[in-house]
Formats: C-alpha cells, structure tokens, sequence
C-alpha cells in the first residue's frame, strides 16, 4: 500500500473536465445549465457575525463534461442486449437496465488521439470526419497501442471554443450543431479494440449533424461502448501525454441515462 500512495504522490493530475457556468455549451435537445445563490452572504447573520451563502443547480444529465450511459440510445425499440425500451422505462422511475447508477467507479487505462496535432492544426475543421486511417495513423506516429477495456480519448481541438458557446455547438455554421468527429466506420475500429468507453472535446461524440447518430447507435446500443463527451484534452496534448491511467465516477442516478463526472488522468 505504502508503494501505491508513494506512486500517486509522484504522479502529474490532468483536469479533463470543463467549467460549469451560466451561459455554457449544450446540446440543443437537453436542459441547460443554471445556477443562482440560494442565500447570499447578510441574509442570515449568526452569533459573532458569522454567516453563509448557499446556491441551487439545475442540469440535464447530458450538459457539460459528462459519460452516457448505455441506456441514452435505442434502436428500433431496443435497448443494448435487445431489452425493449418501452418495457423499463417510466417518467419518474427513468430506465430501469443499463442506467447510470450500473457505472462502477473507472479506474482503467487511457489512450489520447490527438488527431488535431497529429494534423498540425489547433482545431479541426467543422466538417472533419475522422476516419480509421486517422486514428490509426494517429496512434503509430504517438506508439501507442489500443489494448481491450481502455477509454480512448480522442482530441479535435474543439476544447478551446468552451467559452464560444455559439461556435462549440454550431461552428458558427448556424442552429443546427455542427463539428468534427467519428462517422461510422471510425467508431468500428474503437469497437473492434473492445474500448470501454470512447470520448472527445466536442458536444456530441461524433461528426453531427447526423440525423441517424449512427456513431452513438454502434457504441451504445450494439457495442455496449459507454461514450463521454465536452472533455478538456488541451494539457494533456500540450504535455503529450498519450497513456495514463484515467481515473471518473458517474452519480449514481437510478434509472439516469448519463451523468456529469469530473475526470482525471494520471501519469
């Protein structure tokens, strides 16, 4: 235990996760984010002059950095394994397989792609759909290698338009949420690596708009491949760092079809 603890002292802590603020990125069909004081500071004012302030949140579980659960996607009525949708799910109760809350604690192996410096650019263009050969070439040109049960992370550079709502949703090419990532056969090649989860810097894990979400239909409903979205990979491309042991823990939200996490990586 000693050797473990020493270990994690000597070990570099990369923040993956994005900001929460008023204002934020997300995706049009969910909730935004909002936030307000409860009680301010004078309201309530104790023995001694002391006193506290207090706020409220309010989220859709899909906003901000965050890990869909398997149960986010159907197809044809169908959830991952064939379980029909209709048959679980309830207003109040959410999804009763496949939920959130079903997320153990992640302690496994991350890989970055950087496919945006592999590229030389600081952020790919709108339009980029990012193929096998990039990915592949991508990890060659970093030596890395994709073994079973990792979470890949791939960078499109996107991460620095956070604070550009408009442009990290649409770039800048209107309403309709626009922007790099995976089509198809970019998330067969994660798939045919058994990932445990695949995620990016962008709204929506995959090249969008896409009307199908064929990317997120592959992974969640005929892979089982959890999908986490709205990362910061920008220190971790700025140090390259590309394998480190990424550490993330849903809330356990019975019946939630995703959840926001705060994830590190180690290295």
């Amino acid at each position: 235990m000693s050797e473990l603890f020493d270990r994690i002292r000597r070990s570099k802590v990369y923040d993956l996760a994005q900001t929460y603020f008023v204002g934020m990125p997300h995706y049009p069909t969910h909730p935004p984010f909002l936030f307000g004081l409860t009680k301010k500071h004078g309201d309530l004012v104790a023995e001694g002059g002391v006193s506290s302030a207090a706020d409220a949140i309010a989220l859709g579980s899909h906003v901000g950095t965050h890990i869909d659960a398997l149960c986010h996607f159907s197809c044809g009525g169908k959830l991952y394994g064939g379980m029909e949708a209709a048959l679980v799910q309830s207003d109040a109760g959410g999804i009763r397989e496949h939920s959130v809350d079903t997320i153990a604690p992640i302690l496994r192996r991350g890989v970055l792609l950087d496919v945006a410096g592999h590229a030389k650019t600081d952020a790919l263009p709108t339009d980029f759909s990012i193929t096998p050969d990039h990915l592949a070439a991508t990890a060659h040109a970093q030596k890395v290698e994709i073994h079973e049960g990792d979470v890949v992370l791939i960078r499109t550079g996107w991460a620095r338009f956070w604070n550009n709502p408009a442009h990290y949703i649409t770039g800048g090419a209107g309403a309709v949420p626009s922007g790099p990532g995976p089509e198809l056969e970019g998330a067969r090649w994660l798939s045919k690596h058994g990932v445990f989860a695949a995620g990016s810097d962008t709204v929506a894990f995959e090249k969008v708009p896409a009307a199908s979400m064929p990317v997120h239909v592959h992974l969640l409903v005929e892979s089982g491949i959890h999908i986490i979205e709205a990362l910061n990979l920008e220190e971790l491309a700025r140090d390259h760092i590309y394998e480190f042991v990424f550490v993330a823990a849903p809330l356990k939200i019975r019946g939630g079809t995703g959840s926001p996490i705060r994830p590190l990586a180690l290295c």
